[in-house]
């Protein structure tokens, strides 16, 4: 993969823990760069289009690349019940976020922009996620004891939350994660 992109610089521009382990996994060399969007969709939109927009957005800060650099934007949702549910704005709206999922399926959708100077290439990637019923006892113990109040839909799937709650999972898993790393990887090998 390095020989392939020898002559590319890949630049992440997410915060996110989880996307630069990803990156770190693929065995891919890059870069953090980081610049703040308010990150504000037209209420018209929905699902797909979300998260599109969104990761678009993030990238179209970056108007300075270099002729050799890559840069990758992501955002993230959950979908459930024709609306986009974020990151919860605190302890409360996390448990009720979660109590309304339980037992119920929703979709985790994550899209990915990749731009460079010529050109911005979006891919997005659609996952169901089915919750086991959960008790609010176990919500409010995933919710002191793991704090996910940074993750779209106030969980994680790769913590405890997904160990004893989650019933079925239909897609990726690491686009619930946080990105679609299949696609990513494809999508660089073929620069």
């Amino acid at each position: 993969m390095g020989n392939q992109l020898c002559s590319h610089t890949i630049i992440l521009a997410s915060g996110s823990p989880r996307r630069q382990q990803f990156l770190r996994e693929l065995d891919l060399d890059f870069e953090i760069r980081l610049k703040e969007v308010e990150e504000i969709y037209p209420e018209n939109l929905q699902g797909v289009e979300i998260t599109n927009y969104l990761a678009q957005l993030k990238a179209a800060a970056f108007d300075d690349l270099k002729d050799n650099e890559v840069l990758i934007t992501s955002d993230t949702i959950v979908w459930f019940e024709n609306r986009a549910l974020g990151k919860p704005k605190d302890y409360e709206d996390a448990l009720t976020m979660l109590k309304a999922m339980s037992g119920k399926t929703h979709e985790v959708i994550t899209s990915v922009c990749f731009k460079t100077k010529q050109k911005t290439e979006t891919l997005f990637e659609v996952t169901k996620v089915t919750f086991k019923n959960l008790t609010e006892e176990m919500i409010r113990y995933y919710l002191d004891h793991y704090q996910p109040f940074d993750k779209a839909g106030a969980y994680g799937i790769q913590e405890w939350i997904g160990l004893i709650g989650i019933a079925k999972i239909e897609g990726s898993y690491t686009n619930v994660v946080g990105m679609p790393t299949d696609k990513v990887y494809e999508y660089l090998t073929n620069l």
